[in-house]
């Protein structure tokens, strides 16, 4: 049960939240910043005095299943209680097993600190009226077992919807505008859409590709970079081929919002962008075409391909703006133990530099990304890298 339990936090990417980079597992306290202020993860070790050594399997299972912690303090959304609510009772108990299993860590979790008036917990009853759905997964019977397993890891555990939802001012999404992706807040990454075959749409991927890149980190049809690089690291690449799978199958059945682009080279061209385009070709030819190819087609599975790569030609622009100022890795997994990594160029390219690239790759070879601004660029520029 144990061992199940430890399988099923890291589905859930436990981690990373209730760590500190560095820190003892679980014993809480890393800062988690939003619009409203600093939360801080609690301790969830099984210190009696600072951990969650006093709960019982059903206090925990009630504050998953209803965002309420043992002594009816309502919980902030920032943990996803509004995924959990759809985990059964038996994985609820399998988890609280394990963490039960972990080291005990004497610590104190820090106070949140929320700006007025969003550290008065009251007004959460109005936020859980408008976004809360309190409720076990219920399997669609129409639907194979693989689609509903992936489907409660997704909706479920793996609170998918968090990121690839858009968010509103209140920090809370709707059901209809489920993984339409959007900017998550304060971390300066995009979250694309899983509906919209321009972003991330998967309706035009095979199943293997999309495997890949939740497991290993690098597909056919892409990499991972930044938060979603995390999750695969501390989560998804200790999945089992079959989960993996279900979520795979599930994820590629969501519905798109617009048809697959299966002609990308017709893609007009766009006088206002000729001298930016140009300049961008400059600069791409010579630090980028060495690893992603002269046209963009990258080395695989290594580098990525640009061309006709959905996540560079986006809505938002600023994921591949944020690897270019930045650079990055995919993670290191299991299956892809040293992967190859992205140099940052911010030290050595200016705002009309990167904004050119950028523009460039996201219009050449047919791609249908919008041209990008140096102010664009140096608001990024400024972003916290963590």
């Amino acid at each position: 049960m144990v061992a199940r339990g430890k399988y099923l936090a890291q589905a859930g990417d436990c981690i990373a939240c209730h760590t500190i980079p560095g820190g003892k597992i679980f014993s809480g306290n890393r800062p988690m910043p939003t619009p409203f202020g600093t939360l801080y993860a609690p301790n969830i070790t099984p210190d009696r005095e600072t951990g969650i050594g006093n709960w019982t399997a059903t206090e925990f299972f009630n504050m998953m299943r209803t965002g309420k912690s043992r002594n009816g303090q309502l919980l902030y959304p920032a943990m996803p209680f509004a995924s959990y609510t759809k985990v059964t009772r038996a994985d609820s108990d399998a988890i609280f097993a394990y963490l039960r299993s972990v080291p005990a860590v004497r610590m104190q979790t820090r106070e949140h600190d929320l700006r007025f008036p969003y550290n008065n917990r009251s007004l959460l009853i109005g936020w859980r009226t408008l976004y809360f759905q309190e409720g076990e997964y219920q399997p669609d019977q129409t639907k194979s077992a693989e689609w509903n397993r992936g489907a409660y890891l997704v909706q479920g555990l793996g609170h998918c919807a968090m990121c690839h939802t858009p968010i509103n001012a209140l920090g809370g999404s709707s059901e209809e505008q489920a993984f339409r992706g959007g900017l998550i807040p304060m971390q300066n990454w995009y979250a694309p859409s899983l509906t919209s075959n321009k972003e991330a749409g998967l309706g035009n991927w095979e199943i293997q590709d999309i495997v890949d890149l939740l497991q290993k980190g690098v597909s056919n049809r892409g990499t991972v970079y930044g938060p979603m690089a995390e999750v695969t690291f501390n989560s998804l690449q200790f999945m089992s081929d079959a989960d993996v799978r279900a979520m795979a199958v599930y994820l590629k059945s969501l519905p798109a919002d617009q048809p697959v682009n299966t002609d990308p080279a017709t893609a007009p061209a766009r006088a206002d962008i000729a001298q930016q385009h140009s300049e961008g070709r400059r600069i791409y030819e010579t630090k980028c075409a060495s690893c992603h190819g002269d046209a963009g087609r990258g080395m695989l599975p290594h580098y990525p391909p640009l061309a006709n790569n959905q996540s560079i030609t986006m809505t938002s622009a600023v994921n591949p703006i944020r690897m270019v100022l930045n650079g990055g890795y995919p993670p290191g997994t299991r299956r892809n133990p040293m992967p190859y990594g992205m140099p940052p160029f911010f030290h050595e390219l200016s705002d009309n530099d990167i904004a050119a690239v950028v523009t460039y790759i996201r219009t050449a070879w047919g791609n249908r990304g919008a041209p990008v601004t140096a102010r664009e660029v140096s608001e990024l520029r400024a972003a916290t890298v963590e």
